[in-house]
């Protein structure tokens, strides 16, 4: 029951206090019950997105489209509004059948502005990088359902492992960045800035692996109703991460 989604984890289904799985005889969780309630956050996202796109572009002097002015405000508010809402997600999980839908729409706001800046620059961009998203989710589902790809406990632990060595990269970025240094070449277009993106998307979507099985269980062992919010959640934020990676990738490679 490992994930290497931080919203999905072993302690998810667990009595915290005796450590026993937490179960519910009325009421429990159900796969067609967390697939509906991915949908209706996925719509939620959608809709805000939407929004903030519009809100974003606007015309230029030359008459062509352009950034509006204060783009960034869609950017920094749905980024750390959706960080705030994710970590009360986490730590609270009975909240999530309100704090989930409200860390949809907060985060549709991030996605559709930072997707309208890209787009501007490489037309088609969020097309292509939509379509790769959910072509590797269902793709991933098939497998995972077929038994393909199977969650072993050694390919949990590489992936965590993966995921958490990712994580650090990124969080190393963020604080260099406040003294203006950047890690060279993985950030870049070149050859290793792509290999590397390549393979922070391999590890996102091998994520969705670990949360069909996680949730998977979850449904088995009978975990409470609001755990669909919650497993929702967990699957949307892998969602959201693997989409950011293939907008980074097809970035790189429409610089070179």
């Amino acid at each position: 029951m490992r994930s290497g989604n931080p919203a999905l984890k072993e302690s998810t289904f667990l009595d915290l206090g005796s450590g026993a799985v937490v179960s519910r005889d009325a009421g429990a969780m159900t796969l067609n019950g967390t697939v509906n309630k991915t949908g209706i956050l996925l719509l939620l996202a959608v809709l805000t997105a939407a929004f903030a796109w519009s809100q974003s572009v606007t015309v230029g002097a030359d008459g062509l489209p352009a950034v509006a002015p204060g783009v960034m405000g869609y950017v920094l508010g749905g980024a750390i509004g959706g960080f705030i809402l994710a970590l009360a997600t986490i730590f609270k999980k009975n909240w999530a059948p309100v704090t989930a839908p409200l860390y949809a729409l907060v985060e549709g706001l991030f996605l559709g502005s930072i997707s309208a800046m890209y787009e501007l620059r490489f037309d088609g961009i969020v097309f292509q990088a939509v379509l790769l998203t959910f072509g590797t989710l269902f793709a991933l589902l098939m497998a995972y359902r077929s038994g393909l790809i199977k969650a072993t406990e050694n390919f949990k632990l590489g992936v965590v492992a993966a995921t958490g060595g990712i994580a650090l990269v990124y969080l190393a970025t963020i604080v260099l960045g406040l003294f203006n240094i950047n890690i060279p070449l993985i950030h870049e277009s070149g050859i290793v800035g792509i290999g590397f993106s390549l393979f922070v998307i391999v590890i996102a979507a091998l994520n969705l692996v670990l949360d069909f099985d996680f949730i998977e269980n979850g449904v088995e062992q009978g975990a409470p109703k609001y755990m669909e919010w919650y497993g929702a959640f967990g699957l949307m934020v892998t969602l959201v991460w693997l989409y950011l990676e293939f907008l980074r990738l097809l970035s790189k490679l429409n610089s070179r």
